[in-house]
């Protein structure tokens, strides 16, 4: 009766369903399932592994959102079918069994008209990517094992695209050619930033190359999308990239120990407890951010001296919970500040404020590049403080969803560049058109791979 119980689990894991028929048709479908994966580019044994073919199968048909739907909704469906199992084989072991049962079967039904809605859609593309008529949604629906079969082994229907197209293009080396290195500054050569979503690799930025002197505030634009902050999280050390990231002549990857006090970070939302004091809020970062060997009374004086540069002294006892808008912005930028980093980033600091809150702010960050530091800012409302920067980075998502370099440079020769006044303006010609951009982000970054050639 053991036995019985987990052959009858190995074959549901397999194959979703106890049923003969069930799996007969399921065997059927993974056969002609794997020379359909192969004529898309996909390796054939994925049609092997339950759940991850209708990911797999969703590719091939240019529906991949669809396919996580569908291969989670199959993986969530085959743990309910363990249940019922149990339910049926074990009873004594729960309570109400006709309750439970119950609420599986309405479960199971929820999940079982999700997974034939979104199939639909998943067939709908395969008939779209193999260009045959519309009227094979109805084979699909009614057997999917029966026109798997066909398109599978007829040589007469064959893909007008294929995952492989776009796999080659993704995991290409990275075209751009690298930049020298600056003994005094920062230079980023940042080949590729990719993560792994469900079976594949995705690219999320490549072929990012610049080099940053010192004493340069620099705006960093881009699109919802376009990858700024994977850029900043990769320069800074924290999400490792394929990429070689100098800091005054030294690799900060490889020596990440030794310069982690070199850099500073600013995130959007502040952390800080509301029921600590300003310069205790200070004190506390400078413990951690200084270095461990750093005397008490020099971790001090530098506290007091970030207070200074912020204009934080007279807010010294004052509550963090009790500050204004700009005044807490400012606690949270001097808690980064405090370790005196020469590469400075900024993600949005102005955030919130209005106009003359995020000039002042944004006037104290000039001062501290002025001192010979590097400021990296991140602003949705760059045109009201512009004149403050040196140069602008502007990130752009190509055609294949990847944020790449679109332009490098002065901010009067990225109006002169892209042809427009403004920053917003150069934001909307290369944000994509269903966002209500121009969608012209492919030509930039052709014209400025071609400059940098030249």
């Amino acid at each position: 009766m053991e036995r019985t119980n987990e052959m009858k689990f190995v074959l549901i894991a397999l194959f979703g369903s106890t049923g003969r028929f069930s799996i007969l048709f399921t065997v059927l479908f993974i056969i002609g399932l794997w020379p359909l994966l192969k004529k898309s580019g996909v390796p054939g044994w994925w049609a092997l592994i339950p759940c991850a073919r209708e990911y797999m199968f969703a590719r091939c048909a240019g529906r991949e959102p669809e396919g996580r739907v569908t291969s989670v909704t199959s993986f969530v469906l085959c743990l309910l079918a363990f249940v019922m199992q149990f339910v049926s084989v074990r009873p004594a072991w729960i309570e109400n069994v006709s309750g439970a049962v119950l609420s599986l079967l309405i479960l199971e039904l929820a999940l079982q008209i999700i997974l034939f809605i979104y199939r639909i859609r998943v067939y709908s593309g395969l008939i779209e990517v193999y260009g045959t008529r519309r009227r094979w949604i109805w084979p699909w629906i009614l057997c999917h094992w029966f026109p798997a079969l066909i398109w599978g082994f007829s040589k007469k229907y064959q893909p007008t695209w294929k995952v492989e197209d776009m796999h080659r293009e993704l995991a290409a080396i990275a075209s751009g050619s690298s930049v020298e290195v600056l003994r005094d500054g920062l230079t980023v050569n940042l080949r590729v930033r990719a993560v792994r979503e469900f079976f594949q690799k995705k690219i999320l930025l490549r072929d990012v190359h610049l080099s940053i002197p010192l004493g340069h505030m620099v705006l960093l634009l881009g699109g919802s999308g376009a990858g700024k902050t994977v850029f900043l999280n990769a320069v800074s050390g924290y999400e490792k990239a394929d990429a070689s990231v100098m800091l005054g002549g030294e690799d900060l990857y490889r020596h990440y120990k030794k310069l982690q006090y070199q850099v500073g970070y600013a995130p959007q939302h502040d952390t800080m407890r509301g029921k600590d004091t300003v310069y205790g809020t200070l004190l506390d970062a400078a413990k951690l951010r200084l270095p461990k060997d750093t005397y008490a009374a020099d971790r001090k004086a530098r506290v007091d001296k970030v207070m200074d540069i912020f204009g934080l002294t007279p807010s010294r006892t004052h509550m963090v919970e009790k500050l204004s808008g700009g005044q807490r912005k400012r606690v949270s930028i001097a808690m980064e500040f405090v370790s005196n980093p020469s590469l400075f980033f900024l993600d949005e600091p102005d955030s919130g404020l209005d106009g003359i809150m995020a000039r002042e702010l944004m006037g104290q960050l000039r001062h501290i590049a002025d001192q010979g530091k590097i400021v990296l800012v991140i602003t949705h409302t760059p045109d009201r403080v512009i004149d403050l920067f040196d140069d602008v980075i502007v990130l752009a998502k190509d055609g294949n969803r990847v944020g790449r370099l679109a332009y490098y440079g002065s901010v009067d020769g990225a109006r002169s560049f892209f042809g427009r006044e403004s920053m917003e303006e150069i934001v909307e010609c290369v944000n994509p058109v269903e966002v209500g951009g121009k969608g012209l982000a492919e030509e930039f970054i052709a014209k400025y791979a071609e400059v940098r050639h030249d």
